[in-house]
């Protein structure tokens, strides 16, 4: 087996391992992890949390406000197999109630041995995949607004290379008590400008999600609620017994559901923790099923930073480890000459 085709091997089965069932056929499927250690403990995608947080303008660009100001967005996750990926974005506020942010992500796989058709090994190589992201956001009034993420991609697999760009379209909504927000996000519409040297164009990881956050006044909690792949309905395996007809339309349901919750005991700190299904229903063991598809994390929050742990279950093999640093650098520039 060539090299190429050993490496394309390699990267689809850390794809779908990642994806669960949707992942593996598309490319840039990096494009779809999670960054924020927030976001990562209330299930591994949100679209409809209010607030500050620089990060949740990656998942939904309508979530980028004006009170995001001078926020710099660090972000750093230990993966599985020596693969780790980060994230760094800064915002600004503009005139006429609109925002924008820029950043860079990244994915590195690692280090690889190389070898050719015969076996014989021929050194080492990298693979790695990169995005730069600009963000910008308006809101026409108090309780709406829209958003649009422009996303330029570069995959570089050992010596294939793909250039590419994505955009994220959202809109964001919510009661002016802030009791209730909603969001619609358009993920990954795409076009990939230059192939892989021998390989057929691809498509990119295109997703419709929606959700609500909820918060009854003056209690010290918040649920969540995401639907995902709303384009697709079927999101389980082929079966073949009919008697699980009933049983595999309730599974088939909820995969497309992330359930979130998070206590807020102070103003200063929250403990958060998700449930995904579809991660479960995939990644699970039939012997053990123990924490898969559950993901737990807290987090400090203070008037110049803010740090966030979350931590997620995937498989018995191991787990996704998440660390945000949220920085005011203006404030603390102010504090320390204060």
């Amino acid at each position: 087996m060539s090299r190429r085709k050993s490496l394309i091997i390699i990267l689809l089965f850390v794809s779908a391992s990642l994806f669960s069932q949707t992942g593996g056929n598309n490319i840039y499927e990096f494009l779809n992890l999670t960054h924020s250690g927030l976001i990562s403990s209330l299930g591994g995608s949100n679209v409809s949390l209010p607030g500050t947080n620089l990060n949740t303008a990656w998942h939904n660009p309508a979530l980028l406000n004006n009170d995001m100001d001078g926020t710099l967005a660090l972000n750093y996750v230990n993966y599985f197999a020596g693969i780790n990926y980060g994230m760094a974005m800064y915002s600004h506020s503009m005139k006429n109630r609109s925002s924008i942010a820029a950043g860079i992500t990244y994915l590195n796989y690692g280090t690889f041995t190389g070898s050719d058709p015969s076996g014989v090994i021929t050194g080492e190589f990298r693979a790695s995949e990169s995005a730069l992201s600009v963000i910008y956001s308006y809101s026409p009034d108090s309780a709406f607004s829209a958003g649009i993420n422009f996303k330029p991609v570069i995959s570089s697999l050992e010596r294939y290379n793909s250039l590419g760009f994505a955009f994220d379209l959202g809109i964001s909504w919510h009661n002016r008590a802030d009791f209730l927000s909603a969001g619609l996000v358009l993920r990954n519409i795409g076009y990939q400008l230059t192939k892989y040297a021998g390989e057929e164009r691809g498509k990119l990881p295109f997703e419709i999600q929606a959700g609500i956050t909820l918060k009854p006044e003056h209690a010290p909690f918040r649920f969540s609620f995401t639907l995902r792949h709303l384009e697709k309905y079927d999101l389980t395996h082929i079966y073949t017994d009919e008697d699980n007809a009933k049983n595999d339309f309730l599974d088939n349901l909820m995969r497309h559901i992330i359930v979130g919750a998070e206590i807020m005991p102070h103003k200063n700190f929250y403990i958060s923790a998700g449930y995904n299904h579809q991660r479960r229903s995939e990644l699970a063991t039939g012997s053990k099923m123990a924490g898969t598809g559950f993901s737990w994390g807290f987090g400090i929050n203070t008037s110049v930073f803010s740090i966030e742990f979350g931590r997620a279950s995937y498989h018995l093999a191991g787990t996704s480890t998440h660390f945000s640093v949220l920085l005011k650098p203006g404030s603390v520039f102010s504090k320390m000459r204060s």
